[in-house]
């Protein structure tokens, strides 16, 4: 084929509109990636709406897999037919202060897909090869996308947490982040709380690995927390600084609230909350390529699989209103 299709929203706040251009061709360094499934995930709006400096015309998705379909000059390690994720990290300049230092997802020119090039809202897109992961024969391409951002962030916040296997640890949230932060923190041999809204979510809490289910409509969290012993690490995983404000008192001593769930309105705390107790609150950003693989890696291992419904790219607009509205359980996915 010597064109593709692809998902552009032409202005900020637009509706998606299929069109076709030339079929991209890699350049130095790069690789082309003909897309098999690519989620759609909430901060796919942030970029919808000019949250982000992102260019329009715009085709936005950073949870991509697909297979390797063209290699540029100077790439090596890769070939044509490789099965490979991208994800929000998208490529590193190699030369900036923390990429010397081997700090690749604080690049200060970090590449995301959807903002520093067409993202994976389409048939194909090309990309650095930097920005690869492998993907295990066994986890499909629809299972293996949303590991690119939701999986890569839960996974690696949690194994570069405080906590210990055996320790205390709540998960805040149950939606497309929270759901895999329940299977990783359970299989990586935390006690596992799982907090959400409502007594119906309890059943797929603990399907998905919880130890322990708190409803936050109905009690007070960190008194919950309290009683099962305080938690070492709560990985915040919903877009509510109120939620996370009311979590944090459910740490035990050194305890950490960890940071993936985005919302710009401010986390309340008291610098009476955290002296004495020495806890502390801290950002996790999403992971590099290679913290992608051994996410994908890991959870091959352990059978820790994305609960994913799935529609076609021509549908993309259903999709995304999905998404918007909290309709979808776990994560939409796009095929072709």
């Amino acid at each position: 084929m010597s064109t593709i299709r692809s998902a552009q929203v032409a202005e900020p706040g637009a509706a998606f509109r299929i069109v076709e251009s030339d079929r991209p061709e890699p350049g130095r360094g790069q690789v082309r990636v003909a897309v098999e499934a690519c989620g759609v995930c909430r901060t796919d709006a942030a970029f919808v709406n000019a949250a982000f400096p992102v260019s329009f015309p715009l085709v936005t998705g950073h949870e991509i897999a697909g297979r390797v379909d063209a290699v540029g000059a100077d790439v090596e390690g890769w070939r044509t037919g490789d099965r490979v994720a991208v994800g929000w990290f998208g490529g590193h300049c190699g030369v900036c202060d923390p990429c010397r230092s081997g700090d690749f997802i604080h690049c200060v020119r970090l590449q995301v897909p959807g903002w520093a090039y067409p993202g994976g809202y389409a048939d194909a897109l090309v990309v650095p090869a930097n920005a690869l992961a492998r993907i295990p024969d066994t986890i499909t391409a629809v299972k293996a996308a949303p590991m690119g951002c939701a999986g890569v962030a839960t996974f690696t916040s949690l194994r570069s947490s405080a906590a210990r296997p055996g320790d205390l640890v709540a998960v805040l949230g149950l939606g497309g982040l929270g759901h895999l932060g329940v299977q990783f923190a359970a299989k990586l041999g935390f006690e596992t709380v799982a907090i959400a809204r409502g007594e119906a979510r309890e059943a797929d809490a603990r399907a998905l690995g919880a130890h322990h289910y708190i409803d936050s409509a109905t009690g007070d969290v960190a008194n919950r927390l309290q009683e099962l012993g305080g938690a070492s690490v709560v990985l915040a995983t919903a877009g509510s600084s109120a939620a996370m404000t009311a979590a944090l008192d459910g740490l035990a001593p050194n305890g950490q609230l960890v940071v993936v769930g985005a919302d710009p309105a401010p986390i309340e705390v008291s610098p009476f909350q955290i002296i004495s107790t020495s806890r502390t609150i801290h950002g996790h950003p999403s992971g590099t390529a290679r913290d992608v693989e051994e996410t994908l890696r890991f959870a091959a291992l352990t059978g820790i699989r994305p609960r994913t419904e799935t529609m076609p790219l021509t549908d993309v607009q259903a999709a995304y209103d999905r998404m918007l509205a909290g309709d979808a359980r776990y994560r939409v996915v796009l095929t072709p």
